[in-house]
């Protein structure tokens, strides 16, 4: 889980102090030889649970099966290098199940809102909690396109580490208290943020390929 230099929400020696405790209990993971695309695949079924958890308006159990499966994402990919494992088809693999697992918790945390009979602020969230998961899928595809381009674009305040702690850990937390009022900030936030990445990443691959760009040559 390297990380860009670029600003995030996090202080560096807190993204760092938690990074090394994870990557402890990885390394426990990569001594017993669990298959990384095991972990995986447990990761993304927990991450399910967590969206179906949101449906059923348990959204403290939610907000822990977020963080746990955030956690797992971490623990495969530290597994496959440590063991030697690391695929073309795991990176696939990986990538592929996080984005499903991303518009199930978004879907799941929809329905939360998504009642005809709560006051008008819960259904104007439906398009905050929208906004939220589009630019989320726009920063996944922009990076896709970018290493498609040999470029390795990880920036933007609102990466997908942000994404998770700030739902799994005020939904664990705070749950609905205060009318959800909680959430409801998170999800604000986020349908800016994330579309304030989108922007960042768009700005970032253009100052790396202007000079790569051919120009015209004037005519003889």
């Amino acid at each position: 889980m390297a990380r860009s230099s670029s600003a995030t929400l996090w202080p560096r020696w807190a993204e760092s102090a938690v990074l090394s405790g994870l990557n402890s209990m990885a390394d426990w993971l990569a001594r017993a030889r669990v298959q990384p695309n095991l972990i995986t695949t447990v990761g993304f079924v927990v991450t399910c649970l967590a969206g179906l958890a949101f449906d059923k308006d348990h959204v403290r159990l939610a907000g822990g099966l977020v963080l746990a499966g955030g956690i797992l994402d971490v623990f495969d990919g530290h597994v496959a290098r440590a063991t030697g494992s690391v695929s073309v088809f795991g990176s696939f693999y990986d990538s592929t199940l996080d984005r499903i697992s991303e518009i199930v918790v978004f879907l799941g945390i929809l329905s939360l809102y998504n009642d005809t009979s709560v006051p008008r602020g819960d259904v104007l969230m439906i398009y905050a909690v929208t906004l939220a998961m589009a630019g989320s899928l726009m920063i996944s595809y922009i990076r896709a396109r970018a290493e498609a381009l040999g470029l390795d674009c990880k920036v933007g305040v609102m990466q997908r580490p942000e994404r998770i702690v700030l739902v799994g850990l005020t939904s664990l937390i705070f749950g609905l208290a205060w009318d959800g009022l909680a959430l409801k900030v998170v999800f604000v936030t986020m349908a800016i943020l994330t579309n304030l990445t989108v922007l960042q990443r768009i700005i970032w691959v253009y100052q790396r390929t202007r000079a790569a760009t051919p120009t015209a040559t004037p005519n003889a």
